[in-house]
């Protein structure tokens, strides 16, 4: 790959220099607008910034002594002029997008900086991989910085993945040019309990100065939180309520509050700010995992903002943890986050701070989306044909790989039970009597299958249990390739020819999502990299991913967003009961339980 960094501040600075003294016209002006300065904290009317070489080199109420001839004006008209967002903690995958499709779509929205953690790639193709992501990153108009994952498998010992992403791997990919630190930490019980490896990959991310991402996703904030302060995560966006919020920032972390197609958890947390009156400067907005018709047709960080103001925190603090407090974090406050000179000139133009319009988007000095619309071209890596052949089951599946074979002589059966949380990541640890029909375990009810299917090393291995809470009907079933993280196959469905079709088509296809009804395709989503993404246009994912949706309340699922619920069935380093290619997972003591037990 071709990769020309962006010009560095102390190399342009003489010309930075010359033209706020005004010895050198801008490349830019922007006029007559009301600059949002987040080191402030203030919104100051009848001011112009004046731009060269992509980055600030004047702010002030006249900036014409910065305009030559050839010096291009943009008229803000009394709009805001408001720093580029940042997303501080994202999976690009999460969109089913690449990072190219995943820019052009969020661009619109004013987003002009994202931290990326691409470890649901790293699980399907390691190291290679994670170097695709991050070398199409670096290829786009705006920022996109990568964080080399830290945990694949995310649990050793409890599940299985296609790569393993090593310590070596760590120290090597801290050299790579747009690596900004390790993304989550998810082995957290490692990290407690002194894992060499674990603390080998901080080690690296340390030293060579830069942030380690964290991920706490247990309830108790006790010693064993401390524990994992003491090991080196910076930052945490797990939380789900106010007290996860005050003791990150109480132990020198930042919280990170959420706002993704399925994950609420800003609400329930920026209390701390605006009700308990903690600094806010601790605090940062993230999305972690938006699909695709969530940002075509929602937004992405200005959705993030736009909620945390009516949530009750204050336009200019939530612009806060949207910008300059996502670059303070990452050690990036003198190069992005605000409009000042020296930093990257990536600004919006927006006509109100509250319902915040996107209507103009500025990344490096180059306007890059106008009222919605991309003006600029976001390229693509030739992604290999490795990286498009990943689903191997190893034969076709029947419905016999979907049995549940009951106990000799018995009549019912005591189940441990996954329950789906709506709007939430973790799930619950239910237990729920079921009956035995000609010697297999049935589902009853809310109560059907779960399957996680095996597709990294052709093993033909189908791991079976039961799942609550989606509310499907009649004999359907529903598979997807996305199956965080270590993304081999989850099929969920009410019957088990269902379920072998749904599984088979996604073998056939190379991955993706698709729902079948009584023998019939309702919706397919093709994901051909790497099961994960598709380098179609956002739009078009975005219009599958609707039909995926539609063809869910078709067969009785009303849960919002219940995709993601579904994709996050294996995560087995979030409470309570997960799924793996290993068995069912405890996850709030990380043991392996059986499926059925006997009734009292």
């Amino acid at each position: 790959m071709e990769y020309t960094p962006f010009t560095s501040w102390p190399d342009t600075a003489p010309r930075l220099i010359a033209v706020a003294a005004g010895r050198e016209p801008a490349d830019t002006v922007i006029r007559n607008g009301i600059w949002v300065n987040v080191h402030s904290r203030e919104a100051l009317p009848d001011h112009e910034v004046a731009i060269a070489a992509g980055r600030v080199a004047f702010v002030g109420p006249d900036a014409s002594h910065c305009v030559g001839p050839d010096t291009q004006i943009i008229e803000a008209r009394g709009r805001y002029m408001v720093p580029g967002l940042c997303d501080a903690h994202m999976h690009i995958e999460s969109g089913m997008l690449t990072p190219a499709e995943f820019a052009r779509a969020v661009i619109p929205h004013g987003t002009t900086s994202m931290f990326t953690d691409p470890h649901e790639i790293a699980n399907v193709l390691g190291l290679e991989g994670v170097r695709l992501m991050h070398d199409e990153a670096l290829m786009q108009p705006v920022n996109i910085f990568t964080q080399m994952p830290s945990c694949a498998p995310s649990a050793p010992g409890l599940e299985t993945t296609g790569y393993e992403i090593t310590a070596e791997d760590v120290a090597e990919a801290m050299s790579w040019p747009g690596i900004i630190g390790l993304g989550e930490m998810m082995n957290f019980p490692g990290v407690i309990h002194g894992d060499a490896k674990m603390l080998a990959e901080i080690a690296a991310t340390q030293r060579a100065g830069k942030t380690v991402g964290g991920h706490y996703a247990s309830p108790d904030l006790g010693p064993d939180f401390a524990a994992y302060v003491a090991g080196g995560p910076a930052d945490d966006h797990e939380g789900t309520c106010e007290a996860d919020a005050i003791a990150r920032v109480r132990q020198g972390m930042r919280s990170m509050m959420r706002l993704g197609s399925a994950w609420y958890d800003v609400e329930s947390q920026i209390t701390a700010v605006t009700e308990k009156g903690l600094d806010p400067r601790n605090f940062i907005l993230c999305t972690d995992d938006c699909h695709s018709g969530t940002l075509v047709n929602e937004g992405h960080m200005n959705r993030v903002v736009r909620h945390a103001i009516a949530c009750g925190c204050d336009p200019l603090v939530a612009l806060q943890m949207a910008t300059i407090n996502t670059a303070t974090h990452f050690g990036l406050e003198r190069e992005i986050g605000s409009i000042t000179p020296g930093r990257r000139a990536d600004i919006i133009l927006s006509s109100d701070l509250i319902t915040l319009p996107i209507e103009t988007v500025i990344a490096r000095g180059q306007i890059v989306a106008e009222n919605g619309a991309v003006t600029v071209d976001c390229p693509h890596l030739n992604w290999p044909a490795k990286a498009r052949n990943t689903v191997h089951l190893g034969h076709e599946l029947t419905s016999a790989d979907f049995e549940i074979a009951a106990p000799t002589g018995a009549n019912r059966v005591l189940a441990n039970v996954i329950g789906v949380v709506e709007n939430q990541a973790p799930t619950q640890a239910l237990k729920s009597e079921l009956p035995i029909i000609e010697g297999l375990v049935e589902g009853e009810g809310d109560v059907c299958q779960i399957a996680l299917v095996e597709r990294h090393r052709a093993t033909g291995g189908v791991t079976n249990a039961f799942v609550s809470g989606f509310g499907y009907q009649g004999k359907m079933a529903m598979a997807s390739t996305v199956a965080h993280d270590s993304h081999h196959m989850i099929v969920v469905g009410t019957d088990r020819e269902q379920m072998a079709l749904a599984a088979n088509r996604l073998a056939e296809v190379g991955g993706g999502i698709t729902i079948f009804r009584d023998g019939e395709e309702l919706a397919l989503v093709k994901l051909p990299i790497a099961g994960l993404m598709s380098d179609s246009p956002a739009s078009d994912v975005a219009a599958k991913a609707e039909q995926m949706v539609e063809a869910m309340k078709a067969c009785g699922c009303q849960l919002n967003n219940a995709y993601m619920q579904h994709s996050l069935l294996a995560l087995v380093v979030i409470p309570e009961l997960r799924i793996s290619d290993l068995g069912l997972v405890d996850v709030r003591t990380f043991k392996k339980i059986d499926l059925l037990e006997p009734l009292a």
